[in-house]
C-alpha cells in the first residue's frame, strides 16, 4: 500500500511511498495556474495556484496521487478500502469527486488553515474519472509547515482529524491508528533500563534495544507505528541537501521489496517510487524502485502561467556511479 509523511527542519518538506503492483505511468506533472480545471459539479477553476506532484495524465488532466502548491501547501491520497465512502451530490455543499479532490484544495488554499475552512464544505461525490477508471476507496493527508490533516470520507460523512505525527498509512481509520501508538510507548531512541526485575542482571547487549518491539511487517498499521517512531525521533541538518537525504532514509524503514508481499497470479505489491517535495524551492525529488539515484524536478523553472501541464516520465533505470 502507500506511506505519507510530513518533515520539518529549517524547511518544510512533504512526500511519501506509492505501494502498487503495478504503475499507470506516473508521471512528475506541473499544473501551471492558468490550466481550467473543469470540475464535474463544481464549475470550472481558471485561476488557481500552481502545483508539482505525481500523476497519471489522462488526456491532458493530471490525476495527481501527491502534489505540493506553490504556496507550501501539500496533499496526499492513500488508498482507504473497506472504510471509505463517498455520497450523491448535496445542496449548498461543494460536490467535489475524489479524482479532484487534490487540485480543488491546492488550487485555492495557500495554507493549513484555508484547507480546513474549504473542508467545512465539501462533500465527496460518488462519480468516477470514466468507466475505464473507477474512482479509488482513498483518504487524505494535508500538511503544511503548520502542521497536519487526515481527511477521511466514511459513511457517516467526512472526518477531517488533527494529525499531530504528521504520518498516514492505509487502514484502520486514522483514530484507530493513533490509538494503536499507546502500544508502543515504551519504545525508546535511549539504551533501555531494566525493569523485568531487579533479582536478575539482565544485559545490554547490543545498541539499538531501546526500539525492541517495533514492528517490522508491511500491513499498513505496522508502518504506520514504524514511520511515525523513525520520524518522531530522527535527527538532520537543516540544509535541504540534509534534509531531503533524512527524509529519503524516513520513508527507507517502509520501503517495500519485490517477493515479500506476494497477491498471487505472479504479482507482487513494492515501493514504485518515493517523493520527497521541498515546499520551500518547489523541488520535486523523487526515487524508483529500479533508480535509487535522487532526481529533482523544480516547479519554479516551468513558466506558471502557461496553460498546459508540464509532465516529466519517471527516469526508471538505475544510475551507478564507477568508481575505477
Amino acid at each position: 500500500m502507500c506511506t505519507a509523511a510530513s518533515y520539518r527542519t529549517k524547511g518544510f518538506y512533504f512526500g511519501r511511498t506509492l505501494d502498487y503492483e503495478f504503475s499507470y505511468g506516473d508521471e512528475v506533472t506541473v499544473t501551471p495556474r492558468r490550466y481550467p480545471f473543469l470540475f464535474r459539479c463544481a464549475g470550472e477553476l481558471r485561476q488557481h495556484y500552481a502545483m508539482i506532484g505525481m500523476a497519471h495524465v489522462e488526456g491532458d488532466y493530471p490525476l495527481y496521487y501527491d502534489a505540493v502548491n506553490e504556496k507550501g501547501l501539500g496533499m496526499a491520497s492513500l488508498n482507504f478500502v473497506g472504510n471509505a465512502e463517498y455520497h450523491p451530490p448535496r445542496e449548498n455543499r461543494d460536490n467535489v469527486t475524489p479524482f479532484e479532490f487534490i487540485p480543488w484544495i491546492l488550487g485555492q488554499c495557500a495554507t493549513l488553515d484555508e484547507a480546513r475552512t474549504l473542508l467545512n464544505k465539501i462533500n465527496l461525490v460518488d462519480i468516477p474519472f470514466s468507466d475505464a477508471l473507477p474512482l479509488a476507496r482513498q483518504h487524505w493527508l494535508i500538511a503544511d509547515r503548520t502542521g497536519a490533516l487526515t481527511v477521511e470520507s466514511v459513511a457517516d460523512g467526512l472526518r477531517v482529524y488533527d494529525n499531530p505525527v504528521g504520518v498516514l498509512t492505509n487502514n484502520p481509520p486514522f483514530d484507530q491508528q493513533m490509538f494503536c501508538l499507546n502500544n508502543y510507548r515504551n519504545l525508546s531512541a535511549s539504551t533501555p533500563e531494566n525493569h523485568f526485575s531487579s533479582a536478575l542482571p539482565l544485559q545490554v547487549y547490543s545498541r539499538g534495544m531501546g526500539g525492541l518491539g517495533l514492528p517490522g511487517d508491511l500491513s499498513s498499521q505496522s508502518r504506520f507505528v514504524r514511520v511515525a517512531f523513525v520520524k518522531m525521533n530522527s535527527l538532520s541538518g537543516t540544509s535541504e541537501e540534509e534534509s531531503v537525504n533524512q527524509f529519503f532514509h524516513i520513508l527507507g524503514s517502509v520501503e517495500q521489496q519485490r517477493g515479500c508481499c506476494d497477491l498471487g497470479g505472479g504479482k507482487y505489491e513494492l515501493t514504485i517510487y518515493t517523493s520527497c517535495c521541498s515546499a520551500d524551492t518547489g523541488i520535486y525529488y523523487y526515487t524508483t524502485y529500479e533508480n535509487h539515484q535522487i532526481t529533482g524536478v523544480s516547479m519554479f523553472n516551468e513558466d506558471l502561467d502557461a496553460e498546459l501541464p508540464v509532465r516529466y516520465p519517471l527516469r526508471q533505470k538505475e544510475q551507478i556511479r564507477m568508481e575505477n
